[in-house]
């Protein structure tokens, strides 16, 4: 199973980086397999450490991958080198046990070393899983034709009219302007 996160890191001088990223749990290891180059890939290499968040604000989400909002509030983690967001449900502090090297995608497994509860899970909201399908379309747009793009927008619409709030059209909508600057690019 994978689970769409936040993942944070600092490099070495404590500058913060924010990127979603689909991690998995085995054994009680979290496995982070980012694409290079990697931001995050560099700074844990640095830092042996990274922190997964939790939060259902999906604006960090469309934000980091559009481009539009890549600054979100950080703190520093708790027991590792690296920083959490501020405003997230909960946090899992990690610290690199083991990389296995690839030139595409490094697998990285890293100690799950301190957890931190900050607010209770609210529920499900429907238009917070679409804007995270969504997130995870726009980063593929490079390689999806159009027409599947537009079909799983529009599914994923259905969602957003019935069940979202600010923040999630907020998020809706900087997912709807990368496609559309994504199109207005001259064919290469």
């Amino acid at each position: 199973m994978i689970y769409e996160t936040i993942v944070t890191t600092a490099d070495r001088d404590g500058r913060p980086h924010i990127a979603p990223m689909g991690v998995r749990f085995e054994e009680g290891f979290a496995i982070l397999a980012p694409f290079r180059p990697s931001v995050t890939l560099d700074n844990i290499v640095a830092t042996q450490s990274a922190v997964i968040n939790t939060t259902t604000d999906v604006r960090v989400f469309a934000g980091c991958v559009t481009g539009i909002q890549r600054d979100w509030p950080t703190v520093v983690a708790t027991q590792v080198q690296s920083v959490r967001l501020a405003d997230t449900l909960a946090h899992t502090e990690l610290r690199l046990s083991e990389l296995r090297d690839d030139e595409t995608r490094p697998v990285l497994r890293m100690a799950c070393v301190h957890r931190e509860t900050h607010a209770p899970f609210p529920g499900f909201n429907r238009a917070q899983a679409a804007v995270v399908e969504g997130a995870i379309l726009v980063s593929r747009l490079f390689m999806l034709p159009p027409e599947k793009v537009d079909s799983e927008i529009a599914y994923l619409r259905i969602a957003i009219d019935k069940t979202a709030g600010d923040a999630e059209r907020t998020a809706w909508n900087w997912l709807l302007q990368a496609i559309e600057q994504h199109r207005a690019k001259p064919s290469e």
